[in-house]
Formats: C-alpha cells, structure tokens, sequence
C-alpha cells in the first residue's frame, strides 16, 4: 500500500493567488472559465444541465423521468411540509445517546424538497429545503459518538453538501454560515480519518469508511471553492494509503474468460457493504466529473470493471476471487488479520439506489458496453431515495431517485452528449493529483482515539440497516484486507 500523505487541514475558503494558480487545471478546457478558487455551481451530482433535463423531460411526460419523479413525491420527506429537528451535537454509535437519525431524516428532507423545487418551480419546496438547511448550521456544534462517528461526518457530510447546492442561491439560505458548519463540522473530521483512521493501522476500516470520508472532503472542497481541498480528495483516489483509494478498493483485476471485471474488496465483507461503497465510488466520480475530473475513466475504467463485478455478482452470477489477508487493530496496540477466501452469498433481490448512475455515465454518456451495469439498473428502476428503502440507517446512505436524475440521451456521434455537460479532458486529473502535492503541510489536530471497542466498530449497533428490509445479516467484522494476486494495474 502507498505510504499516507500527511495531509493539513485546510480553511473553510482556500486563498487566492498562487495557490488557485497551483490548482487551476481542474477545471477542463470544455468548461466556462469562473472567478479565481470556485467552481462550477451547480456541480456536484447534479449541474444546470442535469436540472434542466430532468426538469422538460417531466414536463414532457417523458418515461422514465416521470416514473422516478412519482417517486420523488410519493415520499414522504418530499412534502414542503416538513419541520426540521436540529440538534446541537450529533451522536452515532453505541454508548451515546444516538441522535444522528434526526440528522439524516432532516438532510434527506433538504435534498428531495429541493429536488422537487427544480422540477416543479413551486418555491414552496425550496424555502422547506432552506429553512432545514439553516436550522441546523445555526444549531450543530458537533458530531460526536463512537468511531461511527466517522461514519456520519463522511456520509451525512457529502449528503449536507448535495443538499445546500440546489438551493445555494436562494435570497433566505445562510450560505456563508452553511460553508463553515459544513467545512469545520464534517468536512475537517472526514480530512482527519483519512489521515489518522482513528488511530487504527491503515487497513483497520473497510473500504466504505474510506470512500463515505472522500465523498465529504470532496464535496466540501467543491461546495465551498476550496481547491486545495479538492486536489487532497483526488489525489486520495489516485494514491491513498487506505482501502478506499481506487486500487485498494479493487485490487485484482481479471482478463482471460473473466475479462472486463474488477474484484470488489468488500465482496468477500457481505453484499450490503459492497452496495454501499460501489455507490460511494459512484458518488465521488459523478462529482468530479462535474468540475472536469475524470476519475471514471481512471486507471484504464477501473470502477467500471469493480462495478461489473458486483453488478454481476449481486444479480447471482458466478464471479471470480482472489483471496486476501488485510491487518487490523491500533498502532503500537492490539492486533490481528483476516483472511477472506470467497466472495460472500448474495440475496438478488436486495436494490440500492446506486446504478442509474453509474450505468448511465459508461453506456450513455461514454458509449461503452456495461451488461451487467444494464440489466441491474432497468431491474433497480425506478430508484427512489431516503424513506424507500428501510427506515434504518442504512437506507439513507445514497440520496438516490437516479432514474429521474441521471438517466440521459446516449451520447451523439460526435462524441458530445445530449443533455450532459462537456467531457473533462484527460489533463484534468493529472494536474489534480499534482496540486495535491502542494496542499501537504503541517499534521491536523489529533482525533479521539478509544479503546480496542471503538476502533473496532464497523457500524451502529442495529448490524446493516440496508439489509433488514431483505431479511439478510451481515457479517459483523470489522477488518481490511491486504492482497495482491492475478493482475493489477499500477
């Protein structure tokens, strides 16, 4: 595994001046030029061009928009009616008076009533989306509880972000105090994990802990035009010493009969957490995408071969494994090792909302064949979101609704595509990476550290929220793996 970058935490804003100078290839030369250290607004999982879409594809009675817009409004935390519950620390994990199912109910009532707002024009939803939204930076003091609280900063961190962006022009919405919640509450947490990982040796934390934190550091960097932190997150992908980084997350990739798969590391953890983090890897790429970052199709379109796989195996296909070993436990403390041998049973009709997304960018938008990607999407369809999928935990980890917000014209011969925004160019994740470099600096503040109890923790204690809805238990472990057999890239 690579060796961690000692990575700073960085101000809310990132300067002006040499360091947006040190950055400013991540915007690709296919985009509009912006002011000195923003971004692309809006831009993260959806931009103008997605909005608009999705916006004259409803009105135009056009399937299958109009089947995942009903599912939007059939959701209960779609109503403008919704009243937000803030609270000034937010706990998640047991030993603490667990509070953060508030948090992700209010969060997802953000994004879906501003969602709607987009495609209906009716104000009455984005004011909801906002009154959540400004409620909760004017409350939150903290996030708090065992390691899982790593778990809510990096989730409900990049869910925040999502949210805040569709309604960030609005005249009552409380940017300023929003960037600096989200930045100083989430987004420096999730930049700590990724340095520290609570104190655990690297591989401590499955590769889903990683991706939710990248997801936040990213989200938050582009949400509050912070460079500097962008280029940390990306370089994180490319590099990181941990299991969510790209190679670590799919260490194996096959040829021969098994060519166009990517061994998922967490198939041989159980079907839930696979779920979750090919949805996280999903997330990621989508949003640098949108700045002109193509992490897609890095790496020789490593996530779509890992995605393949777990699409293949999820459906009940045979897939190949590479067994694996990965340590665990606290620097200078306890230890051990597992090893996985198999990939873990499946339950074919488990669904997240995670494939329109991720199906639609390889088929529609780059053209490219994916059939395993394509028959779980059409099987997942239509996606809905928070509400739909369990009330635990689990079920709110994607924002979902991606038939309504990802689905897309195939791209034109030309090599543009309908209804999307312009292609990044291929420079633009280099020159992320690059950047990265120059963002390292002094070490962030230290993190709690506990005991053998916390740095074991995988989850809450109600196992995998996600799963109760289909009758399966997840395994309870809590360890990474190490593993390098058959090919690898890099």
């Amino acid at each position: 595994m690579h060796v961690t970058r000692q990575i700073s935490r960085r101000s809310m804003l990132s300067a002006s001046g040499a360091a947006v100078a040190a950055t400013a290839g991540l915007v690709s030369a296919g985009r509009p030029a912006f002011a000195a250290g923003a971004f692309a607004h809006p831009g993260l999982l959806h931009t103008r061009t997605d909005l608009d879409r999705m916006t004259a594809k409803v009105r135009a009675g056009a399937a299958p928009y109009t089947a995942g817009f009903a599912k939007l409004t059939a959701n209960r935390h779609a109503q403008s009616g919704w009243q937000p519950r803030p609270q000034a620390v937010v706990y998640r994990g047991s030993g603490t008076p667990e509070n953060y199912t508030l948090l992700y109910n209010d969060i997802h009532a953000a994004y879906q009533n501003a969602l709607r707002f987009h495609v209906t024009g009716e104000g009455a939803y984005a004011d909801t989306a906002v009154a959540i939204l400004n409620a909760w930076s004017s409350t939150l003091t903290a996030v708090n509880g065992s390691a899982d609280r790593f778990l809510a900063a990096g989730l409900y961190g990049y869910q925040f972000a999502n949210a805040a962006e569709l309604v960030r022009d609005h005249g009552d919405f409380e940017l300023a105090r929003f960037q600096e919640m989200l930045s100083e509450k989430f987004g420096a947490m999730s930049d700590d994990f990724l340095v520290r990982h609570n104190g655990a040796v690297v591989s401590n934390y499955w590769t889903n802990w990683d991706l939710a934190n990248m997801a936040c550091v990213l989200a938050t960097g582009i949400f509050c035009d912070d460079r500097a932190r962008v280029a940390r997150a990306v370089d994180y992908f490319k590099n990181g010493a941990g299991l969510g980084s790209i190679r670590n997350a799919i260490p194996v990739v096959y040829d021969g009969a098994d060519a166009g798969l990517a061994e998922w590391l967490e198939a041989g953890r159980d079907q839930g957490h696979a779920l979750l983090g090919v949805g996280l890897m999903g997330t990621f790429c989508e949003m640098a995408w949108n700045q002109g970052i193509d992490l897609y199709g890095y790496d020789d379109s490593r996530f779509l071969k890992g995605a393949q796989y777990v699409a293949k195996w999820s459906l009940g296909g045979q897939v190949p494994f590479t067994a694996n070993t990965r340590r665990k436990g606290a620097i200078g403390g306890w230890s051990g090792s597992e090893t996985v041998t198999a990939a873990a049973g499946v339950d074919p009709a488990m669904m997240r909302p995670i494939w329109a997304m991720i199906a639609n960018h390889y088929t529609r938008r780059r053209g490219l064949s994916a059939p395993y990607l394509t028959r779980i999407a059409a099987k997942a369809a239509p996606e809905g979101g928070g509400g739909d999928y369990g009330p635990n935990s689990g079920g709110f980890d994607q924002l979902g609704f991606g038939t309504l917000t990802f689905t897309r014209d195939r791209a034109s011969a030309a090599g543009g595509t309908t209804g999307t925004s312009a292609s990044p160019s291929p420079a633009a994740s280099a020159s992320a990476s690059a950047s990265a470099s120059t963002s390292a600096s002094a070490s962030p503040a230290p993190s709690a550290q506990g005991g053998r109890g916390d740095l074991a923790a995988t989850g809450s204690g109600e196992v995998v929220g996600w799963t109760a809805a289909t009758g399966i238990t997840a395994l309870a472990g809590g360890l990474l793996l190490l593993r390098r057999r058959g090919r690898r890239a890099g």
